[in-house]
């Protein structure tokens, strides 16, 4: 049985990760959250920006960084310390859980998902700190990819909105939801468990010959125009 490592799997789009390996997989989860137990599951709370990360025995064969920020503010109420902040969690914290683990990655083959953003594809009002820090990530999953190519698989997957607690000042009531739905060109938007299904594949061997690449899922938004 393979570990994976989940970095925020007790809700949103790591939760329904984490549904769809469980069965499968031995899944150690790191949040500030406990999720619902299971007998694969071991969980550390821990706040992943603030406290010293565990030392982990098992092997880890798969790494999954899920937190992420929604900042959606005009660049004048924006100040440098939102910019800081979104570069922590989405950037920083991400870096300190890889360096921390990449030994066992690499020591299994592993693979790595991190997460980003449409917004680094589509010019979106109000996103320039979501976008900046976002476009870091993608940065860093290329140049991972290529430094550990052999040894890691390192990809990035893209979502447009998904319907989770981050996103829910996006879709408050059923006017905004229709109108998000509107905005894509498939007329919907996003469900945790469509995210989790393409990291539960590049996380397989199915996608062994795949690394460095940033994965839109964007019901259209960045891909059409009808």
């Amino acid at each position: 049985m393979k570990n994976i490592l989940v970095i925020g799997g007790s809700k949103g789009i790591g939760g329904a990760i984490v549904n769809a390996l469980k069965e499968t997989h031995g899944i150690i989860n790191l949040s500030r959250t406990v999720p619902e137990a299971h007998t694969n599951i071991t969980h550390y709370s821990i706040d992943v920006l603030e406290d010293e990360l565990p030392e982990i025995e098992d092997d880890i064969h798969g790494l999954v960084f899920c937190p992420g920020s929604i900042n959606l503010k005009p660049i004048n109420r924006l100040s440098l310390d939102d910019f800081r902040n979104d570069f922590e969690i989405n950037v920083i914290a991400a870096v300190k859980v890889i360096q921390k683990y990449i030994k066992s990655l690499k020591n299994n083959n592993g693979s790595v998902i991190l997460f980003s953003t449409v917004a680094t594809k589509l010019g979106m009002p109000f996103h320039a700190s979501v976008a900046a820090s976002k476009s870091a990530v993608e940065g860093i999953t290329k140049s991972l990819a290529g430094e550990f190519a052999t040894k890691v698989r390192f990809n990035c997957i893209a979502p447009t909105v998904t319907d989770t607690s981050l996103a829910e000042k996006l879709l408050r009531n059923d006017k905004q939801r229709e109108n998000m739905e509107m905005r894509h060109p498939l007329k919907k938007f996003l469900k945790a468990e469509e995210v989790a299904s393409l990291a539960a594949y590049l996380l397989s061997d199915a996608a062994a010959a795949i690394s460095g690449q940033v994965f839109p899922i964007d019901a259209g938004i960045v891909s059409l125009k009808l």
